[in-house]
């Protein structure tokens, strides 16, 4: 049952020591890497924390020719994709805290020109409940650059799609309808309602705070070495430029930034994070919550794991955390989301979870 439970998740989808080492990786646990990074393309390479009782430990692994070598990789740098939606979550939180934002106010009180026919509010554009599709309805992928498709959709296209071009698939607050449309909007509504860009709220309120200096949404303010993304066939990819729709998954980061955001998870005193955690709609069908963009689900009735998974054509991600138990995995890698085995990289992490127990 538990096996089931696990394949359906990853369908669906204080203070620390670091150790820079893969001495405290256990065999089983790397024959758990090397068994899903078998079947992708050479040059994948895996950058994977571990965190454990609070502590942190790296290990990095890279196909090379038909042979999985070790790499010390803890500072290169990935694009992590959706996984900026708990960022831009986060962002959120510290507005909502600041009362410089309400949860449950509709998105039209934060910008001075009307919004469509419907009332969403701020909470579903954070879980995924506004009934916004997934991508916008002015954005027409075929005639985009298939390496870079968002690059040209502008916050005038953005603004368009609002006043006049939004469109509705169910009715808000009804149903899960995962959104990067929406959490677009939200990113663009932070920014008007601040008066800051994206890159610059999250260097006031999370790179400077957790001391994430390797993550940004600008390749060129990265100071460690990005390790090149490959599409589906393997070949070396274009890096995704996100432009008005940074929010919904335009961060460049490494695992040692995120290990520190995630051990920042455990201090009860950072309110926002917890915030983010809090359970705001409930899938019943999928055994699964939600919080401000966290999935919250139960691998089994003593566990609890916040979980969230992101992909580029270069790159594929996913990051869980047990608070309770202060078990987590991150894996960022170079697998292309378009790779017919990239769901590998959400098995993986959760076989690793399971494995911290």
């Amino acid at each position: 049952m538990k096996h089931k439970l696990l394949i359906a998740i990853a369908v669906f989808i204080y203070s620390t020591s670091i150790s820079q080492t893969k001495e405290s990786i256990s065999k089983g646990q790397i024959s758990i890497i090397d068994e899903k990074i078998k079947d992708f393309p050479k040059a994948t390479e895996l950058s994977i924390a571990f965190i454990k009782n609070g502590e942190v430990s790296f290990y990095g692994a890279k196909r090379i020719d038909d042979t999985i070598e070790y790499v010390d990789n803890s500072n290169k740098v990935f694009e992590i994709g959706s996984l900026t939606k708990v960022f831009t979550s986060t962002l959120l939180a510290n507005l909502v805290l600041q009362h410089k934002i309400d949860l449950n106010k509709p998105i039209h009180s934060y910008f001075d020109f009307p919004i469509g026919n419907k009332e969403i509010t701020v909470l579903q554009l954070a879980n995924h409940t506004s009934g916004l599709p997934k991508l916008p309805s002015n954005l027409d992928l075929d005639k985009a650059d298939q390496s870079n498709p968002y690059k040209n959709y502008s916050k005038e296209d953005l603004k368009e799609l609002l006043r006049n071009k939004l469109e509705i698939i169910s009715d808000p607050g009804t149903a899960y309808e995962y959104s990067n449309i929406g959490a677009g909007i939200l990113g663009y509504l932070l920014e008007v309602q601040t008066d800051l860009t994206y890159e610059e709220l999250l260097k006031k309120y999370i790179v400077a705070k957790y001391d994430m200096k390797n993550t940004s949404t600008i390749l060129n303010n990265i100071n460690s070495d990005l390790v090149e993304g490959l599409d589906s066939n393997g070949n070396k990819t274009a890096n995704w430029d996100l432009n008005a729709l940074v929010g919904a998954g335009g961060i460049l980061s490494n695992v040692e930034d995120l290990s520190k955001f995630a051990i920042a998870q455990l201090n009860q005193e950072n309110k926002e994070l917890e915030l983010t955690r809090k359970t705001t709609f409930e899938i019943p069908e999928y055994q699964m919550e939600v919080g401000l963009a966290w999935k919250i689900l139960k691998p089994d009735p003593e566990n609890k794991w916040y979980m969230h998974n992101g992909g580029t054509s270069g790159y594929s991600t996913m990051f869980a955390l047990d608070i309770e138990n202060e078990i987590g995995i991150i894996i960022l890698s170079n697998v292309s989301t378009f790779n017919e085995n990239a769901r590998n990289i959400d098995q993986l992490c959760l076989e690793l979870m399971q494995s911290q127990y």
